[in-house]
This record gives structure tokens, sequence and C-alpha cells, in this order.
């Protein structure tokens, strides 16, 4: 008898760890809430179902079924040796078994969603626990994935049967017991629509939804309610089933309801990004920065070539890592492609700035990438490139680095409190009010704003030009307000002293407006760089052009500059120097040995040094000209009717992408590309291309992107190779608004829902809100349907 207990107990035990019963020992511990967004997508690093709480098991079935199998389709499947045949996962099986089948990229098995989530309490189909367990990687026996379908009353039939039940709310028990009536459905609907109204106006607007204090005696309930309250106000029919006049369970306004509708809203936003990717290549840009609660933030970004042949740069979202360590920032971008079934193998290009973290040549995110893809090529960003050879020159040139520390400390000083300000302010409106009087300025909308001294950056592009050009603009007032600190006695007067004997100078004049005519040149070449279609021959011919526009202002510029420094020193009371005088360097002794003209030190050693500095610098920057793949790259421009067209250089470059290209495909380009050129240059409507997104947008537009498809998709590798990181920088400018001081405990899932709405925004005003209500409706089961 007791062997029989003993064999009975057993028997109980074994039944908990198949089915519901497994929930015992979770119910008796204390509950926890589950975070979805941190919920595995491979499906070989997914826990037991049964391993979760009972309370978060249909949540979290419901967020796998909403978010759909994972199949990285683009995935590179590795090949295994399964008897003397190598064989691998192929990808046309998620067509035949599209809503179940997964694939994790971390076993290299395949697995079944239904299955996972239903697991039925017995074991006679042996065949469906390999498919939920370990996974299946037996490629050789395709038939196995039918035979764990099996016939109507199969285990993985009636899982999948639960999983249907559990989408369609009709089947739930809550309603099959509430009998609304007709009026009561359409008032949710109504609801449940305003609400979703506001909150697509807060999301474009990256505002905030809650207020301090919420209550009914509340003057400001936050932007949501005074929002919903405003609407209600203007429409009578929405007043009647809003706020205080709808159900007490069923107001649709509290923060849970907010967060589900932002997290539809997203989620609609990001599913039309990725239907617009589609199966292309893209190429991925990254970066990484803190937000205002000191958590390190990695945004992403991708570039590809749309169905119109256009570049388009989309941001796909913002993850928390917790250091900027390179496996981090890969193992983070893996978890996010895996989440939107993307996958690293069509990654043909990579973008970032010169960290080391990133650019590393051994243990960088480049490297790790290359290693997995080695059609993935870096850029390293234009732009900023061209910020970095700036301040190279502003660092190491002896004369232009103190410029520049004068122009620091100035604003230092200038700008140290408000009174100051205030004082530079008004400094400019009497010279304004003079100018005006004298007849030398004239009125007109947008003329004559007021400036601000602005700080130079070695990060913020543009800035030093910016900075430069606000200073050059209100020379005199800034003069004048240091002479009133200089006869303060305050604690800056020695400093305000110090800069009146260096700053109303005729070599600071001249310093001033050499580096302010060097970078507007470099501020127009930085402005193209940041476009998001700009293409990377492109790019190298801008940087080009900017290094001949340098080289001009060298051989001929001298007299205009001179010219404009005399006249700039005659309206502001600056001493103008005679440039055959000897120069006397200020407050020091003349070297020894060293006897220099005016002329002799401002032309050659300022004027020449400084711009050959400069062009030293943006030489050693961008040499991505003189690599294999740019010179190649550059054989497709279609400028002065494909005058660079090279067949050779162009095959080379098929050669560069080897998973693109068979020994088939390479014959088939070869004599495409006789016939593409004949026909390009025979024919007016590409005679005035000037970039590769010309012709891209041209070869779609009449249908010659299908005749030509192999030159085709070297035009889409092409325009893909990333050029600047503007968009990432842009994004944390946005998550700056976002999540701003008054908004700093923002969760990252919340913050990464409102910046896609609100970054994508063109995207998600277009967006149906029938999309958004029936994937809120999935989300979160109601009594009512719409």
């Amino acid at each position: 008898m007791e062997k029989f207990l003993k064999r009975k107990n057993l028997i109980v035990e074994e039944i908990p760890s198949i089915g519901e019963g497994a929930s015992d020992d979770h119910s008796k511990r204390k509950h926890v809430e589950i975070n979805l967004e941190d919920l595995p997508s491979d499906p070989g690093l997914r826990k037991n179902i049964f391993r979760y709480h009972p309370n978060d098991r249909d949540r979290i079935r419901r967020h796998y079924l909403q978010q759909g199998p994972c199949q990285p389709k683009g995935h590179d499947f590795r090949q295994k040796k399964i008897g003397n045949i190598y064989r691998r996962f192929v990808p046309k099986w998620f067509e035949e078994h599209g809503n179940w089948l997964e694939y994790s990229v971390s076993k290299d098995a395949a697995f079944c969603l239904c299955c996972y989530l239903y697991r039925p309490n017995t074991r006679a189909q042996s065949s469906g626990e390999v498919f939920v367990s370990d996974g299946y990687s037996n490629w050789k026996k395709k038939e196995k994935f039918n035979e764990h379908v099996g016939g109507p009353d199969s285990a993985h039939n009636r899982a999948w049967r639960s999983c249907e039940d559990l989408m369609k709310q009709q089947q739930h028990i809550q309603f099959a017991f509430a009998k609304q009536s007709t009026q009561a459905r359409k008032d949710y609907r109504i609801r449940l629509t305003a609400s979703l109204d506001c909150i697509r106006l807060l999301l474009s607007q990256g505002m905030a939804f809650r207020g301090h204090d919420e209550s009914i005696e509340s003057t400001n309930q936050g932007n949501f309610r005074v929002l919903l309250r405003f609407l209600a106000v203007h429409n009578d029919d929405i007043e009647k089933v809003v706020l205080n006049n709808a159900p007490g369970n069923l107001k649709m306004i509290a923060p849970d309801i907010q967060k589900d509708l932002v997290r539809a809203c997203a989620m609609e936003t990001t599913n039309a990004i990725l239907h617009e990717v589609g199966d292309e290549y893209f190429s991925i840009l990254v970066d990484e920065s803190r937000d205002i609660s000191v958590k390190e933030q990695m945004a992403l970004a991708i570039r590809f070539v749309n169905s119109k042949g256009c570049v388009v740069e989309r941001f796909i979202g913002i993850v928390h890592v917790r250091d900027t360590k390179a496996s981090s920032l890969k193992a983070a971008i893996e978890v996010l492609f895996l989440k939107h079934n993307l996958s690293l193998s069509k990654v043909r290009g990579q973008g970032y700035d010169g960290a080391s973290n990133m650019r590393g040549e051994f243990n960088g995110l480049k490297a790790l990438i290359l290693q997995e893809n080695s059609s993935a090529y870096y850029v390293h960003c234009f732009a900023h490139q061209l910020q970095l050879a700036l301040v190279a020159v502003a660092k190491k040139k002896p004369q232009v680095a103190a410029f520049f520390n004068l122009v620091n400390n100035i604003t230092t000083i200038v700008g140290a409190s408000c009174k100051r300000k205030d004082l530079l302010q008004e400094k400019q409106i009497e010279r304004l009010l003079r100018a005006f009087d004298c007849g030398e300025l004239e009125t007109g909308t947008g003329s004559n704003q007021e400036r601000s001294l602005q700080r130079a950056g070695d990060t913020r592009w543009g800035s030093h030009y910016r900075s430069l050009i606000n200073l050059s603009m209100v020379f005199t007032p800034v003069i004048e307000v240091l002479q009133i600190v200089e006869e303060d006695t305050g604690e800056q007067s020695g400093d305000a002293c110090l800069l009146l004997g260096v700053v109303p100078t005729f070599e600071f004049a001249f310093i001033l407006h050499l580096m302010t005519t060097i970078l507007a040149i470099t501020n127009e070449l930085s402005l193209a760089l940041q476009r998001k279609d700009q293409d990377i021959v492109n790019a190298m011919a801008l940087v080009e052009v900017a290094k001949q526009h340098l080289q001009d202002m060298r051989d001929e510029g001298w007299e205009s500059l001179i010219s404009e420094v005399s006249i700039f020193s005659e309206k502001n009371d600056i001493e103008i120097l005679d440039m055959k005088d000897m120069y006397k360097p200020p407050g020091r002794a003349r070297r020894k040995g060293v006897v220099l003209t005016n002329l002799n030190y401002f032309r050659f050693e300022l004027f020449n040094g400084v711009i050959d500095w400069q062009l030293q610098e943006l030489n050693n920057r961008f040499n991505e000209a003189n690599t294999n793949l740019l010179l190649c790259v550059s054989c497709l421009s279609p400028k002065s009717s494909f005058a660079a067209f090279n067949k050779s250089k162009l095959i080379q470059l098929a050669h560069c992408y080897p998973l693109e290209f068979s020994e088939v495909s390479f014959r088939l380009l070869d004599k495409q590309l006789e016939t593409y050129i004949r026909d390009m240059r025979s024919h007016e409507e590409f005679s005035n291309l000037e970039s590769i997104g010309d012709l891209s947008q041209r070869l779609v537009a009449t249908g010659r992107h299908i005749v030509y498809p192999w030159v085709y998709l070297l035009v889409k590798l092409a325009l893909v190779l990333p050029v600047a990181t503007a968009s990432v920088e842009r994004y944390f400018s946005a998550m700056k608004i976002v999540k701003s001081r008054l908004r700093n405990k923002m969760g990252d899932s919340w913050m990464n829902d409102c910046l896609v709405t609100y970054i994508e925004r063109e995207i998600f005003c277009k967006i149906d809100a029938e999309r958004i209500l029936h994937s809120f409706q999935v989300m979160r089961p109601r009594r009512e349907q719409l």
C-alpha cells in the first residue's frame, strides 16, 4: 500500500510540469508585475509559459500572439552537415506555416508558437514536445512540420484553437454574460475614439499626458483630461458619453488605458515602417546618449530605398543599455531586430561616429557586425569627420586656439548674468536706432533681429560658425558691456580688462573674419551632408567642392578678406595696421632673430597657414574616396551623361556583395550593363540627372528598374551606404523634448512609444484610427465591441 501511495505522489508531481497544475507554487508566491517589453522574442530564449504567474499568462500569450511568430525571413540561416549533405532552414517554410512556425537564431532550431503558449497536458503527441522545449533542427525531414500539425483534433490544432479563442473577445466569459445594448456599444466607441483623438494630438506634438493632480477639484488635471474636456465642450455627442457622463468603470481615461492606446499607436506606426522596408536591404545608423535621468540610451535608425526609388531613413526604436561596450550595443541591436523580425544579414552598411566602441578595428561594434556579415560596410559619419577637422584646426593651430579661448571667455563674462544679457540687448537696440537714423540700415520683416552670444562646442555641429557670426554682429555692444564690467569691482573685472586689451585689435578682427569665411564654406558642406537623402558619391563630390573653394580662397581671396577686415575695423574704432610695418606681437617682446612684416605675418603665417592646415585635415579625415568600394560606386554617377561609367569597376562592385550576386548573376550583369548604358545615353530624360538618388527615382518612374534588375540592385546597394548620423542626432533632440525635466521618470517602453509616434509623425498621422482601435481591442479585451 505504501508503494502504491508513493507511486501516486510521483505521478501527481509530474503532471504540473506539463500543464496548468504547475501554477500551484506560483499562486502562493508574491505576484510581481511582468514588463511585456522585456519578454524575449527569440523562442529559444523563452522560459516555459507555466513558470509565469497565472495572473500574467494570458497577458503574455496575448502579447506574443499580437507580436506574431518570430520569423527573421532575411536572416542568413546557418548550414550544418546532416548525413553527407549540408542543409539549413528554408525561409519558404514560413509561408507554408506562417501562423505558428518560429525560428530561433540562438539555437538554429524551429519552434511552434501556439504549442508554446498552450502546451497540452498530455504527451500523446510526442512530436509536439520538440517544437516547444529544445526546438526542431533536422532540416532533412521537412515532413515533420506537417506531422506536428496533425489532424483536426491534434494537440497542435487544439492549442491553435485556444489561441484563436483568446484573441476573439466574443469567446470571453465576460462578453457572454454582459448583455449590452447597441446604444451602449455605440457610446463606448465614441468614448474610446475621443480618447484616441486626444492621444494622437498629444503624441504628434510630444506633449505630456498626465498632471500632478488629476482629482475632480483640481484646476489643472493634465493635458489629456483638459483636452478631452475641451473636445466634449465643443461636441454634444462626445459630451454625453465621456468623463462624468460615462460609467464609473468605463471612462477610458485611466493611465493604463492611455498607455495601451499609445502602445497601439506605436505598434501600428512601426508596422507601417516595416511594411515600407519590406524585404529590402538596409543600413543601420546607431548612436548613444544620456537622457535627463542619466540613463544611457541607444537609438537605432535604418536607411533603405523605398518602392519609389527614394532613400529613406526611419526610426526603429530606442533601447536602454546598461553600458556602452560594443558587445552590449550589438546585443541590444539583435534584440530590437528580433522584435521586429529584422535580421543582421540584411544589413549592407553601418554608420556611427568616431567613438572607439563603435569603430574599433578588433572589438568595436563595426568589427562585431562584420564578423557576422562581411557586406555590412562601415562609413564614418561625414558630418562628424567634418566637425573633427574643424576642431583640430581650432585646437592645434596656436593663434586660432587662442582666438577661440578668447571667444569662449567673452561668452562667459557677457552671459554670466541676466543683468549683462539685458545690458547687451539694450546696447544692440541703441546701436540699431542710431543706424536707422543715419540711414545705414533698412527695416523689414525678419531683419535686424536681436542676437545673443553662443558658446562653441566640439560636439555641436556648426556651433563654431554660429558663435563667430553672432559675435561679429554684436561686436561693438560686446565691447561696451566689457567696459562696464571692467569698471565694476566684481570678480570678473580683471578678466574683462584683459579681454579689452586683446579683443578690439586688428589681429583679433582678422582672425574673426578669416575663420568666419572658412567656417561658412564648411558649414554649407555640413548642412548638405546632413540631408537624409544624400548619397555617398554626391557627398564625396561636395567635399571636393569645399576643398576647391578653400584652395581658391587661398589663391585669390586675400584682397577681399583684408578689405572686409579694414571696413569692420573702421566701423568698430579698431586701429588699422599698415601691412608694410613690422609686426609687433601683442603682450610680449619681439622674438629674437625673427623679423616679420605685417604682410608676412597676416598673409603667409595666418591666412595661408590656417587654410593649409584646414585642407590638410580635410584630406586626412575624408580618405574614403580612395577606397576600392567608393571608387566603384562612383561609376554609377549619372552626371555628364554617365561620364564616370566603367563596366569593369561596376562588376568589381558586384563582387563586393557575394551574397547578392552568383556566377550566373555576374554574366547577366555583364550583358545588362552594355544595354543599360546605351539606353541611358540615348534618352533625353536621363541626360540631366545629378546624383545616384535622381537616377534611382527615374529608373522606377520609367519602369526600367524591372528591365535592368541587376543594375538597379547595384544602385540600391550604393544608396543605402550611410553618409551621416544626423538623423540619430535629431532623435536625441526629440528625446529631450519628450523626456524633459518634468517627465524624468518615464519608463523605457513608454518613452520609446512616445518617440516612435513623435519622430515618425508623418507616418503616424496617416494611420487609420480603425487599425489603432483594433490593436487596442486585441491588447485589452472589453465587454463591449466596436
